[in-house]
């Protein structure tokens, strides 16, 4: 070949390569910022859509980690700066009352994803009952959505709400172990007093007494247990749970405030099986 085609022939290759190579630096994949979770529900309005996600693709009675986005309905693009508080509602024949919950705030690493957390304590056999209102601001604007939800109800007592000795009413839910292994678990339990019928404070430094049994096992116990004490960084009560085998296990308590009386609960003995405050576990 001569010369004079050479050159033509190595300037197209050149710049073939170029145009791929920049081509290449310019494509940026999307990030998937709901990977690993499912959609539970779209509320809307005349302006806005809120996607509400979590794992399980459902609201359970108990504690749900709850994951939100909002997509502006005009551009059809997701809303990275704005401020949410919810409330969730559940009416009764004759009253309405809400439930423990924290509002949503930005997910630290992702650009649309809030989280916030809900103990539903109960719910209608059909899953009907609730409702979920949310107030929020976007560049000064404040916006609401208020629609029903469904909530299922958990196979295992994982929420336990009662009146306590001291004629208050308290919630106790559980929120870890979510993957229950044989050894040591994190046991991770949140306590809660219903101060109004909206309003759900922490209960702060009380004590629960933990005694994990198996009914299904001559009702044994486990080594190695300790006792739910509460720990200010996540206002949360931490315990060491020790669950020996795989099966249904009752994790029996007694909640006792800061001047040592036992609120609800009793010690298991020969003659009594279970606490009446209690929650279970099967793996």
């Amino acid at each position: 070949m001569k010369f004079k085609y050479i050159l033509p022939i190595l300037f197209l290759a050149l710049f073939n390569v170029a145009c791929s190579t920049d081509d290449n630096d310019e494509f940026t994949p999307s990030i998937n910022e709901t990977q690993g979770l499912n959609l539970i529900q779209e509320l809307e309005n005349d302006t806005h859509t809120i996607e509400l996600y979590n794992k399980s693709g459902l609201f359970y009675t108990g504690y749900n980690e709850v994951s939100v986005r909002i997509k502006d309905k005009t551009t059809n693009s997701y809303i990275e700066n704005a401020t949410i508080s919810w409330m969730p509602i559940m009416q009764m024949p004759t009253m309405q009352h809400s439930c423990p919950n924290t509002n949503p705030v930005k997910v630290s690493g992702k650009n649309t994803i809030y989280e916030g957390t809900i103990i539903y304590q109960m719910t209608n056999a059909d899953g009907s009952g609730w409702s979920l209102t949310l107030n929020y601001t976007i560049d000064d604007v404040d916006y609401m959505i208020s629609e029903t939800i469904t909530v299922m109800q958990n196979d295992d007592q994982n929420v336990a709400s009662f009146m306590g000795n001291d004629d208050n009413r308290y919630i106790v839910a559980m929120i870890e172990p979510k993957n229950p292994i044989i050894g040591n678990n994190d046991l991770v339990v949140g306590v809660y007093k219903m101060e109004t019928m909206m309003s759900f404070p922490v209960v702060e430094n009380y004590l629960l007494t933990l005694d994990p049994r198996m009914p299904g096992m001559g009702n044994h116990s486990s080594p190695n247990n300790t006792n739910l004490t509460f720990n200010q960084t996540d206002n949360m009560y931490h315990a060491n749970l020790s669950l020996t085998m795989t099966g249904y296990w009752v994790l029996n308590l007694k909640l006792i405030n800061d001047n040592d009386d036992v609120l609800k609960g009793e010690d298991v003995t020969e003659t009594n099986e279970q606490s009446s405050l209690y929650l279970e576990l099967e793996f």
